[in-house]
């Protein structure tokens, strides 16, 4: 049974468009928040500030001595990268409100993927762990369809068949997607790991806080000599999708250029699944509507296009509600350091 449109509303906030959709099916209500590159759900039941003492803000050194030479022994170094904790300044006072107040804060290492998870990744971990996602018990999940603009539910889409059941099957070693931040979680916990708090994220992508000085983490335009340095929409998005990249959707992992610290597709490719909720940082005031609530992404998707799109950046951020799956989010894991010998 197709879903009964109830509701529908446009708004036009921050140079982009955010479409609000309500369905109604026999047995589920789902509200979905779709943004142009993302979904949301009203969350006013969280709390709408972060205080000094919540642990993603301001995240304490510790002695590392005696755990740093189980790293190489426990982890494969193909696989995580080791990122050495330190004081760097996270958001920015220069991006949407959102993303502001820029301050110092102290984060201590930690491991995270060198590549997004891929479709090979989720299936060995469905195969081991017989694991549904949300999705599929749904029976459906979100795809854009640019031949006539529409964001739309389409049934049977789902981590193997991201665009429908009827569509091409996902290529293994693109990223995964149409999976759910409560199925990234129940990834990343089977492997001992979980996913990364937005400074963690905000940290590697800048390297260390060492590119925090410029929009990206390669410069400050999209194209470097000539070349794409990320899976782009390179068209006038929302009429056609460009591909001048190479891919009309999402690209293999590590086919674009890794940061200096050896991180692949930290902008581009797929939104990325933070842990924290997408609440104003310390130090902001402002109290976000319900359609800014959900989970924290970072790093933008195959979506954006540089006419509107702030996903890219460095400090840009967004959000989704934890039960949706969309064809453009996907996620990866890190390891804190305390939890290395668990």
């Amino acid at each position: 049974m197709s879903p009964k449109f109830i509701k529908k509303k446009i708004i036009l906030k921050n140079n982009f468009f955010q479409a609000i959709f309500m369905f109604s099916f026999p047995r589920i209500k789902l509200f979905i928040y779709i943004l142009i590159f993302s979904s949301c759900v009203n969350l006013t039941n969280k709390k709408n500030s972060i205080s000094s003492n919540d642990k993603f803000y301001k995240i304490e050194n510790i002695d590392e001595n005696d755990i740093i030479s189980d790293i190489i022994e426990i982890y494969d170094a193909n696989k995580m990268v080791f990122v050495k904790g330190g004081k760097f300044n996270f958001g920015s006072d220069y991006g949407l409100e959102r993303e502001k107040p820029e301050r110092e804060v102290i984060i201590q290492s930690f491991l995270i993927d060198k590549n997004l998870v891929t479709v090979e990744d989720f299936r060995i971990f469905v195969n081991s762990s017989n694991y549904t996602t949300e999705a599929e018990i749904f029976g459906n999940a979100i795809v854009y369809d640019d031949s006539v603009n529409i964001w739309q539910l389409v049934d049977g889409a789902s981590w193997e068949f991201p665009l429908g059941k009827l569509k091409t099957i996902a290529s293994d070693n693109h990223p995964v997607t149409q999976v759910s931040w409560n199925d990234a979680c129940a990834y990343c916990n089977f492997y001992n790991k979980t996913l990364p708090e937005e400074v963690q994220w905000e940290y590697a992508a800048s390297e260390r806080g060492q590119k925090k000085n410029q929009l990206f983490y390669w410069g400050n335009d999209l194209l470097l000599n000539n070349k794409y340095m990320c899976n782009t929409w390179n068209s006038g998005y929302p009429n056609t999708i460009g591909f001048k990249d190479g891919f009309k959707y999402t690209s293999p992992v590590s086919h674009f250029e890794a940061n200096s610290l050896g991180v692949f597709d930290m902008a581009g490719n797929v939104w990325e699944w933070c842990y924290n909720w997408h609440l104003p940082y310390e130090g902001n005031s402002q109290i976000f509507p319900s359609d800014l609530l959900g989970k924290a992404q970072r790093g933008g998707s195959f979506l954006c296009n540089s006419n509107y799109c702030h996903g890219f950046r460095l400090s840009a951020r967004s959000a989704t509600s934890p039960e949706s799956s969309l064809f453009h989010i996907g996620f990866r894991c890190v390891k804190n350091l305390n939890n290395l010998k668990k």
